[in-house]
């Protein structure tokens, strides 16, 4: 079970609003989002939610990950993003998980899942994280990753090709995924990618909640 200093801090931006019936205090479903997103199973969540007087099941603690969605909200700082993709298992398939990291805060501004990698998935990828952010003149960091490289090339955005300084900051963020999700048997099992997208955006939320 993780370290009780990993659930401490402010949880405020927990919105519940989802809640339809106060059949379980609303601070304990708060506990137990945190708690999985912390690094706990589902099953731990609810036993740890059983020793402080709360029965509730794993399902209920999925259920209200999920039913929370939790996107992450942040505004570019820096005059850079560091982005990458990286290989996700569900279900024995492969996904490619698209990222962006403000370098300066190690916020992650976008998460987005796709079933595969093209020039089309990029251009949507960065339309989506242009649309929600001010990105004009934000110059991108990235590695030899091809579909990115093809497409900031093509379409006229800045960017510099580089493996280490600022671009670090989307490596540790990835790193994070990747330890998070060996704890899952090195990937997500029977679920959908829909509610493993869901469960990246909750991550998503909650790491940018340590960096403020």
């Amino acid at each position: 079970m993780p370290e009780f200093d990993r659930l401490n801090g402010c949880i405020e931006w927990i919105d519940l609003s989802f809640v339809e019936r106060k059949r379980t205090p609303e601070w304990a479903i708060r506990v137990g989002i945190r708690c999985h997103l912390a690094g706990m199973s589902t099953r731990d969540a609810s036993q740890f939610l059983d020793e402080l007087g709360v029965k509730r099941s794993h399902v209920a603690v999925h259920n209200w990950v999920h039913k929370a969605d939790l996107q992450p909200i942040s505004m570019v700082s820096a005059d850079q993003l560091a982005v990458d993709e990286k290989v996700i298992r569900i279900n024995g398939d492969d996904y490619w998980l698209y990222g962006a990291v403000d370098p300066q805060t190690n916020e992650i501004l976008q998460f987005r899942l796709f079933s595969t990698t093209t020039k089309q998935t990029t251009r949507w990828f960065l339309a989506e994280l242009h649309r929600r952010n001010q990105l004009d003149g934000v110059e991108f960091l990235v590695d030899d990753a091809d579909h990115l490289v093809n497409v900031l090339d093509e379409d006229g955005y800045r960017f510099q090709m580089i493996s280490h300084g600022n671009r670090n900051a989307i490596e540790r963020v990835f790193w994070e995924i990747e330890r998070r999700t060996s704890s899952f048997a090195t990937s997500f099992s029977h679920v959908e990618p829909q509610t493993a997208e869901s469960w990246l955006q909750a991550l998503a939320v909650r790491h940018n909640s340590r960096q403020s």
